[in-house]
Protein backbone atom coordinates (compact mmCIF):
# COMPACT_ATOMS: atom_id res chain seq x y z
CA UNK A 1 0.00 0.00 0.00
CA UNK A 2 1.41 3.44 -0.85
CA UNK A 3 2.75 5.81 1.78
CA UNK A 4 0.44 8.41 3.26
CA UNK A 5 2.92 11.01 2.06
CA UNK A 6 1.16 10.48 -1.25
CA UNK A 7 -2.06 12.44 -0.95
CA UNK A 8 -3.80 10.60 -3.80
CA UNK A 9 -7.01 8.63 -3.53
CA UNK A 10 -5.10 5.45 -2.61
CA UNK A 11 -4.01 7.00 0.69
CA UNK A 12 -6.04 5.85 3.74
CA UNK A 13 -6.06 9.48 4.97
CA UNK A 14 -7.32 11.12 1.78
CA UNK A 15 -10.70 12.23 3.09
CA UNK A 16 -11.71 14.37 6.07
CA UNK A 17 -15.11 12.72 6.07
CA UNK A 18 -13.95 9.14 6.57
CA UNK A 19 -12.88 8.11 10.04
CA UNK A 20 -9.47 6.50 10.28
CA UNK A 21 -11.06 3.81 12.38
CA UNK A 22 -13.70 2.97 9.77
CA UNK A 23 -10.84 2.65 7.28
CA UNK A 24 -9.11 0.28 9.70
CA UNK A 25 -12.23 -1.87 9.85
CA UNK A 26 -12.20 -2.10 6.06
CA UNK A 27 -8.53 -3.06 6.00
CA UNK A 28 -8.36 -5.48 8.91
CA UNK A 29 -9.75 -8.92 8.05
CA UNK A 30 -8.03 -10.91 10.75
CA UNK A 31 -6.38 -9.30 13.76
CA UNK A 32 -4.94 -11.17 16.71
CA UNK A 33 -6.38 -10.07 20.05
CA UNK A 34 -9.38 -10.38 22.35
CA UNK A 35 -10.49 -6.75 22.73
CA UNK A 36 -13.93 -5.62 21.76
CA UNK A 37 -13.22 -3.67 18.56
CA UNK A 38 -15.91 -1.06 19.10
CA UNK A 39 -14.69 -0.20 22.62
CA UNK A 40 -11.10 -0.11 21.41
CA UNK A 41 -11.94 2.22 18.56
CA UNK A 42 -13.80 4.54 20.91
CA UNK A 43 -10.78 4.61 23.22
CA UNK A 44 -8.42 5.51 20.39
CA UNK A 45 -10.79 8.13 19.00
CA UNK A 46 -11.05 9.61 22.50
CA UNK A 47 -7.24 9.82 22.66
CA UNK A 48 -7.05 11.74 19.38
CA UNK A 49 -9.92 13.98 20.41
CA UNK A 50 -8.13 14.81 23.66
CA UNK A 51 -5.04 15.91 21.71
CA UNK A 52 -7.21 18.03 19.40
CA UNK A 53 -9.00 19.68 22.32
CA UNK A 54 -5.74 20.61 24.07
CA UNK A 55 -4.11 22.03 20.96
CA UNK A 56 -7.19 23.82 19.72
CA UNK A 57 -7.16 25.68 23.05
CA UNK A 58 -3.44 26.39 22.72
CA UNK A 59 -3.85 27.71 19.18
CA UNK A 60 -6.78 29.98 20.08
CA UNK A 61 -4.66 32.44 22.11
CA UNK A 62 -3.80 35.98 21.06
CA UNK A 63 -0.34 36.85 19.75
CA UNK A 64 0.76 38.41 23.04
CA UNK A 65 -0.09 35.15 24.87
CA UNK A 66 1.56 32.80 22.39
CA UNK A 67 5.01 31.65 23.59
CA UNK A 68 4.61 33.36 26.96
CA UNK A 69 5.77 31.48 30.06
CA UNK A 70 2.13 30.82 30.99
CA UNK A 71 1.45 29.41 27.51
CA UNK A 72 4.53 27.17 27.63
CA UNK A 73 3.25 25.78 30.94
CA UNK A 74 -0.09 24.97 29.32
CA UNK A 75 1.73 23.27 26.45
CA UNK A 76 3.70 21.08 28.87
CA UNK A 77 0.53 20.26 30.81
CA UNK A 78 -1.20 19.23 27.58
CA UNK A 79 1.72 16.99 26.63
CA UNK A 80 1.73 15.21 30.00
CA UNK A 81 -2.04 14.64 29.83
CA UNK A 82 -1.74 13.12 26.37
CA UNK A 83 1.26 11.04 27.39
CA UNK A 84 -0.64 9.57 30.35
CA UNK A 85 -3.51 8.60 28.07
CA UNK A 86 -1.04 7.07 25.61
CA UNK A 87 0.60 5.15 28.46
CA UNK A 88 -2.77 3.70 29.45
CA UNK A 89 -3.36 2.55 25.86
CA UNK A 90 0.02 0.81 25.72
CA UNK A 91 -0.47 -0.89 29.08
CA UNK A 92 -3.90 -2.12 28.07
CA UNK A 93 -2.51 -3.63 24.87
CA UNK A 94 0.81 -4.93 26.21
CA UNK A 95 0.44 -8.25 24.40
CA UNK A 96 0.15 -6.55 21.02
CA UNK A 97 2.74 -3.86 21.80
CA UNK A 98 5.44 -6.45 22.50
CA UNK A 99 4.95 -8.19 19.14
CA UNK A 100 6.08 -7.19 15.63
CA UNK A 101 5.60 -4.82 13.97
CA UNK A 102 4.24 -2.60 16.76
CA UNK A 103 7.21 -3.30 19.03
CA UNK A 104 9.50 -1.59 16.51
CA UNK A 105 7.38 1.58 16.37
CA UNK A 106 7.13 1.75 20.16
CA UNK A 107 10.87 1.16 20.57
CA UNK A 108 11.57 4.00 18.11
CA UNK A 109 9.31 6.28 20.18
CA UNK A 110 11.26 5.43 23.32
CA UNK A 111 14.53 6.11 21.48
CA UNK A 112 13.23 9.57 20.57
CA UNK A 113 12.16 10.02 24.20
CA UNK A 114 15.71 9.34 25.31
CA UNK A 115 17.02 12.02 22.99
CA UNK A 116 14.37 14.39 24.34
CA UNK A 117 15.87 14.28 27.84
CA UNK A 118 18.90 16.34 26.84
CA UNK A 119 16.58 18.85 25.21
CA UNK A 120 14.97 19.41 28.60
CA UNK A 121 18.39 19.78 30.23
CA UNK A 122 19.31 22.39 27.61
CA UNK A 123 16.06 24.21 28.27
CA UNK A 124 16.84 24.31 31.96
CA UNK A 125 20.14 26.00 31.11
CA UNK A 126 18.17 28.51 29.06
CA UNK A 127 16.11 29.35 32.13
CA UNK A 128 19.34 29.93 34.05
CA UNK A 129 20.35 32.37 31.37
CA UNK A 130 17.07 34.26 31.71
CA UNK A 131 17.62 34.39 35.47
CA UNK A 132 20.93 36.16 34.88
CA UNK A 133 19.13 38.72 32.74
CA UNK A 134 16.57 39.07 35.52
CA UNK A 135 19.31 39.99 38.00
CA UNK A 136 20.56 42.77 35.73
CA UNK A 137 16.99 44.06 35.38
CA UNK A 138 16.56 44.07 39.15
CA UNK A 139 19.70 46.20 39.51
CA UNK A 140 18.21 48.68 37.03
CA UNK A 141 14.90 48.58 38.88
CA UNK A 142 16.59 49.26 42.23
CA UNK A 143 18.80 52.05 40.85
CA UNK A 144 15.88 53.89 39.26
CA UNK A 145 13.36 53.43 42.06
CA UNK A 146 12.04 56.98 42.41
CA UNK A 147 9.92 55.99 45.43
CA UNK A 148 13.06 55.50 47.54
CA UNK A 149 15.10 58.45 46.33
CA UNK A 150 15.32 61.14 43.71
CA UNK A 151 16.98 59.69 40.63
CA UNK A 152 20.43 61.22 40.36
CA UNK A 153 23.25 60.98 37.86
CA UNK A 154 24.91 58.34 40.07
CA UNK A 155 21.84 56.09 39.97
CA UNK A 156 21.64 56.67 36.23
CA UNK A 157 25.25 55.49 35.75
CA UNK A 158 24.56 52.38 37.83
CA UNK A 159 21.45 51.58 35.79
CA UNK A 160 23.27 52.16 32.50
CA UNK A 161 26.08 49.80 33.55
CA UNK A 162 23.54 47.10 34.40
CA UNK A 163 21.81 47.64 31.05
CA UNK A 164 25.16 47.36 29.27
CA UNK A 165 25.94 44.12 31.13
CA UNK A 166 22.49 42.84 30.16
CA UNK A 167 23.10 43.66 26.50
CA UNK A 168 26.42 41.79 26.59
CA UNK A 169 24.89 38.66 28.13
CA UNK A 170 22.11 38.70 25.53
CA UNK A 171 24.62 38.54 22.67
CA UNK A 172 25.03 35.30 20.73
CA UNK A 173 27.34 33.02 22.73
CA UNK A 174 29.46 31.16 20.20
CA UNK A 175 32.33 30.68 22.62
CA UNK A 176 32.47 27.00 23.55
CA UNK A 177 34.01 27.96 26.88
CA UNK A 178 31.12 30.18 27.95
CA UNK A 179 29.64 29.65 31.38
CA UNK A 180 26.35 28.38 29.95
CA UNK A 181 27.95 25.72 27.77
CA UNK A 182 29.58 24.32 30.91
CA UNK A 183 26.43 24.29 33.04
CA UNK A 184 24.33 21.61 31.37
CA UNK A 185 22.92 20.23 34.59
CA UNK A 186 20.63 17.25 34.67
CA UNK A 187 17.16 17.25 36.23
CA UNK A 188 18.33 14.21 38.19
CA UNK A 189 20.26 14.07 41.44
CA UNK A 190 23.38 16.17 41.78
CA UNK A 191 26.57 14.25 41.12
CA UNK A 192 28.19 13.70 44.50
CA UNK A 193 29.80 10.34 43.79
CA UNK A 194 33.44 9.85 42.89
CA UNK A 195 32.34 9.39 39.26
CA UNK A 196 31.64 13.10 39.16
CA UNK A 197 35.34 13.85 39.52
CA UNK A 198 36.19 11.67 36.52
CA UNK A 199 33.94 13.48 34.03
CA UNK A 200 35.81 14.61 30.95
CA UNK A 201 36.33 18.37 30.63
CA UNK A 202 33.50 20.01 28.78
CA UNK A 203 30.97 17.34 29.72
CA UNK A 204 28.45 16.98 32.49
CA UNK A 205 26.48 13.95 33.59
CA UNK A 206 22.91 13.57 32.43
CA UNK A 207 20.18 11.02 32.96
CA UNK A 208 20.13 10.61 29.19
CA UNK A 209 23.83 10.90 28.32
CA UNK A 210 26.69 13.35 28.73
CA UNK A 211 26.16 16.64 26.92
CA UNK A 212 29.28 18.04 25.30
CA UNK A 213 30.10 21.64 24.56
CA UNK A 214 29.55 20.89 20.88
CA UNK A 215 26.03 19.59 21.53
CA UNK A 216 23.51 21.16 19.17
CA UNK A 217 19.80 21.66 19.81
CA UNK A 218 19.20 21.92 16.06
CA UNK A 219 20.96 18.63 15.33
CA UNK A 220 19.19 16.89 18.21
CA UNK A 221 15.82 18.04 16.91
CA UNK A 222 16.68 16.80 13.44
CA UNK A 223 17.79 13.48 14.89
CA UNK A 224 14.44 13.11 16.65
CA UNK A 225 12.57 14.05 13.47
CA UNK A 226 14.50 11.62 11.26
CA UNK A 227 12.40 8.79 9.81
CA UNK A 228 9.25 10.10 11.46
CA UNK A 229 6.49 9.68 8.89
CA UNK A 230 2.74 8.97 8.99
CA UNK A 231 1.95 5.26 9.27
CA UNK A 232 1.24 3.25 6.15
CA UNK A 233 -2.03 1.44 5.68
CA UNK A 234 -0.50 -2.03 6.07
CA UNK A 235 1.10 -0.96 9.38
CA UNK A 236 -2.27 0.27 10.60
CA UNK A 237 -3.83 -3.07 9.71
CA UNK A 238 -1.01 -5.14 11.23
CA UNK A 239 -1.09 -3.25 14.53
CA UNK A 240 -4.88 -3.08 14.92
CA UNK A 241 -4.62 0.68 14.52
CA UNK A 242 -2.26 1.20 17.49
CA UNK A 243 0.53 2.55 15.30
CA UNK A 244 -1.55 5.71 14.82
CA UNK A 245 -1.41 6.88 18.48
CA UNK A 246 2.30 6.04 18.48
CA UNK A 247 2.74 8.40 15.52
CA UNK A 248 0.61 11.00 17.32
CA UNK A 249 2.84 10.91 20.41
CA UNK A 250 5.98 11.08 18.27
CA UNK A 251 4.54 14.17 16.61
CA UNK A 252 3.59 15.79 19.93
CA UNK A 253 7.01 15.08 21.41
CA UNK A 254 8.75 16.64 18.40
CA UNK A 255 6.45 19.66 18.40
CA UNK A 256 6.88 20.33 22.14
CA UNK A 257 10.67 20.09 21.88
CA UNK A 258 10.71 22.28 18.76
CA UNK A 259 8.59 24.88 20.58
CA UNK A 260 10.86 24.86 23.63
CA UNK A 261 13.89 25.41 21.39
CA UNK A 262 12.03 28.20 19.60
CA UNK A 263 11.08 29.93 22.84
CA UNK A 264 13.98 29.45 25.26
CA UNK A 265 17.72 30.05 24.75
CA UNK A 266 19.40 26.75 23.80
CA UNK A 267 22.86 25.86 22.59
CA UNK A 268 22.95 26.08 18.77
CA UNK A 269 19.26 26.73 18.27
CA UNK A 270 17.58 26.04 14.94
CA UNK A 271 13.98 25.68 13.80
CA UNK A 272 14.37 24.17 10.32
CA UNK A 273 12.87 20.78 11.13
CA UNK A 274 10.46 18.94 8.84
CA UNK A 275 7.08 18.02 10.35
CA UNK A 276 5.13 15.10 8.84
CA UNK A 277 1.74 16.17 10.15
CA UNK A 278 -1.40 15.62 8.12
CA UNK A 279 -4.38 17.92 8.38
CA UNK A 280 -6.65 14.90 8.19
CA UNK A 281 -5.86 14.09 11.81
CA UNK A 282 -8.18 15.95 14.16
CA UNK A 283 -5.15 17.32 16.00
CA UNK A 284 -3.20 18.05 12.82
CA UNK A 285 -4.92 21.34 12.03
CA UNK A 286 -4.19 23.13 15.37
CA UNK A 287 -0.66 21.70 15.43
CA UNK A 288 0.11 22.98 11.95
CA UNK A 289 -1.54 26.31 12.77
CA UNK A 290 0.73 26.73 15.79
CA UNK A 291 3.76 25.67 13.76
CA UNK A 292 2.98 28.31 11.14
CA UNK A 293 2.38 31.04 13.73
CA UNK A 294 5.60 30.30 15.59
CA UNK A 295 7.58 30.15 12.35
CA UNK A 296 6.11 33.47 11.27
CA UNK A 297 6.87 34.97 14.67
CA UNK A 298 10.45 33.80 14.28
CA UNK A 299 10.77 35.62 10.95
CA UNK A 300 9.06 38.74 12.26
CA UNK A 301 10.50 39.21 15.72
CA UNK A 302 13.74 37.33 16.20
CA UNK A 303 16.76 39.38 15.27
CA UNK A 304 19.23 37.54 17.47
CA UNK A 305 18.71 33.84 16.99
CA UNK A 306 20.33 32.81 20.26
CA UNK A 307 17.81 34.48 22.57
CA UNK A 308 14.55 32.76 21.75
CA UNK A 309 10.98 33.79 21.07
CA UNK A 310 9.66 33.62 24.63
CA UNK A 311 7.35 36.60 24.99
CA UNK A 312 9.04 37.65 28.21
CA UNK A 313 12.40 37.77 26.39
CA UNK A 314 10.83 40.17 23.91
CA UNK A 315 9.67 42.32 26.84
CA UNK A 316 13.14 42.24 28.43
CA UNK A 317 14.70 43.44 25.20
CA UNK A 318 12.01 46.08 24.67
CA UNK A 319 12.31 47.53 28.19
CA UNK A 320 16.11 47.50 28.11
CA UNK A 321 16.21 49.37 24.81
CA UNK A 322 13.67 51.96 25.94
CA UNK A 323 15.45 52.66 29.21
CA UNK A 324 18.86 52.78 27.51
CA UNK A 325 17.57 55.35 25.02
CA UNK A 326 16.03 57.43 27.82
CA UNK A 327 19.15 57.37 29.99
CA UNK A 328 21.41 58.26 27.05
CA UNK A 329 19.70 61.65 26.70
CA UNK A 330 18.79 62.23 30.35
CA UNK A 331 19.88 65.51 31.96
CA UNK A 332 20.04 65.99 35.72
CA UNK A 333 18.11 67.15 37.52
CA UNK A 334 15.51 65.47 35.30
CA UNK A 335 13.07 67.76 33.50
CA UNK A 336 9.43 66.85 34.17
CA UNK A 337 8.90 65.34 30.71
CA UNK A 338 11.94 63.06 30.99
CA UNK A 339 10.93 62.13 34.53
CA UNK A 340 7.47 60.99 33.36
CA UNK A 341 8.95 58.97 30.47
CA UNK A 342 11.48 57.32 32.79
CA UNK A 343 8.82 56.46 35.38
CA UNK A 344 6.72 54.85 32.64
CA UNK A 345 9.71 52.80 31.53
CA UNK A 346 10.40 51.72 35.09
CA UNK A 347 6.77 50.64 35.53
CA UNK A 348 7.02 48.39 32.47
CA UNK A 349 10.33 47.01 33.74
CA UNK A 350 8.77 46.27 37.13
CA UNK A 351 5.97 44.28 35.49
CA UNK A 352 8.50 42.18 33.58
CA UNK A 353 10.53 41.54 36.74
CA UNK A 354 7.38 40.42 38.59
CA UNK A 355 6.50 37.93 35.85
CA UNK A 356 10.01 36.47 35.87
CA UNK A 357 10.09 36.34 39.66
CA UNK A 358 6.73 34.55 39.90
CA UNK A 359 6.79 32.26 36.86
CA UNK A 360 10.33 31.07 36.13
CA UNK A 361 10.50 28.74 39.14
CA UNK A 362 7.14 27.04 38.38
CA UNK A 363 8.20 26.63 34.75
CA UNK A 364 11.45 24.96 35.77
CA UNK A 365 9.60 22.63 38.17
CA UNK A 366 7.21 21.69 35.41
CA UNK A 367 10.06 20.97 33.00
CA UNK A 368 11.58 18.73 35.66
CA UNK A 369 8.28 16.88 36.08
CA UNK A 370 7.90 16.34 32.33
CA UNK A 371 11.51 15.13 32.14
CA UNK A 372 10.84 12.55 34.83
CA UNK A 373 7.50 11.46 33.40
CA UNK A 374 9.17 10.80 30.02
CA UNK A 375 12.00 8.90 31.69
CA UNK A 376 9.63 6.82 33.84
CA UNK A 377 7.36 5.94 30.94
CA UNK A 378 10.34 4.91 28.84
CA UNK A 379 11.69 2.69 31.62
CA UNK A 380 8.29 1.07 32.14
CA UNK A 381 7.74 0.61 28.41
CA UNK A 382 11.13 -0.98 27.78
CA UNK A 383 10.40 -3.48 30.57
CA UNK A 384 7.31 -4.89 28.94
CA UNK A 385 8.89 -4.71 25.48
CA UNK A 386 11.72 -6.81 26.88
CA UNK A 387 9.37 -9.26 28.59
CA UNK A 388 7.53 -9.78 25.30
CA UNK A 389 10.71 -10.90 23.56
CA UNK A 390 11.59 -13.50 26.18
Amino acid sequence: MPSTDNQGSSSPFHSFGRSIWSIRREQVHSVEGHHDSSAEELELESFHRQIADHFNALSAVADDELLSIAWIQKLLYAFVCCQEEFRAILLKDKALVSKPPLDRFVAEFFERSLKALDMFNATRDGIEKIRLWQKHLEIVQCALDSHKRTISEGQSRRARKALMDLALTMLDEKDSGSVFSQRNRSFGRHNTSKDHHHCLPGHSRSLSWSVSRSWSAAKQLQSIANSLAPPRGNDIAATNGLVVPVFAMNSLLLFVLWTLVAAIPCQDRGLNVHFSILRQFSWGVPLLSLHERITEESKKRERRNSNGLLYEIYLIDKCARQLTDLLDVAQFPLPEEQKIELEHGIQELTLVCEVLKNELDPLERQLREVFRSIMNMRTEGLEFLGSGSE
